[in-house]
């Protein structure tokens, strides 16, 4: 495969984990198809397990979000901007502390947009736990399935 369809693959995932964060644009299938085109066009053995291990994580995570409450973000005073911190601060906690800072740096993201908005520590808290409980959870939890995936299809392309 080369360099511009990677390129091209790149950016459909990362326009899917972008789709996450915004109610309505099917993000994890969009990484997911990433994913799968990039294993037809390059078919090898490490392409095909990428392609199952991502298809058993996207479905793990969709049992998950159907187990949380139902996402009712807008209702309890999320916004474009929170999405842009949350999403933001998953991403760089992702990079910082390999896999598991994407979840400190999601709701940290929520804590610093509701800290710059609300001004005082507590109320910023309470508002992080409201976001949580409004369906930020089920956010978290297809955004960090899809952040596996895309973090291992740049490691088999990387190094495989």
């Amino acid at each position: 495969m080369g360099v511009w369809d990677l390129l091209l693959v790149g950016m459909v995932i990362l326009l899917g984990l972008c789709g996450v964060l915004v109610p309505g644009v099917p993000g994890s299938w969009l990484v997911w198809a990433a994913v799968m085109w990039w294993a037809l066009k390059d078919p090898q053995p490490v392409a095909w397990w990428l392609l199952a291990g991502a298809t058993v994580a996207l479905f793990l995570s969709q049992v998950v979000r159907w187990a949380l409450p139902p996402r009712q973000l807008r209702e309890s005073g999320a916004s474009r901007q929170m999405a842009v911190y949350a999403g933001s601060g998953a991403f760089l906690g992702f990079l910082l502390i390999p896999v598991v800072g994407a979840i400190p740096g999601f709701m940290a993201g929520i804590y610093l947009e509701e800290r710059h908005r609300l001004g005082r520590h507590a109320e910023a808290m309470a508002a992080l736990r409201t976001a949580m409980r409004s369906g930020g959870s089920s956010v978290l939890a297809e955004l960090f399935t899809c952040l596996l995936i895309a973090g291992a299809w740049v490691g088999v392309v990387l190094w495989g």
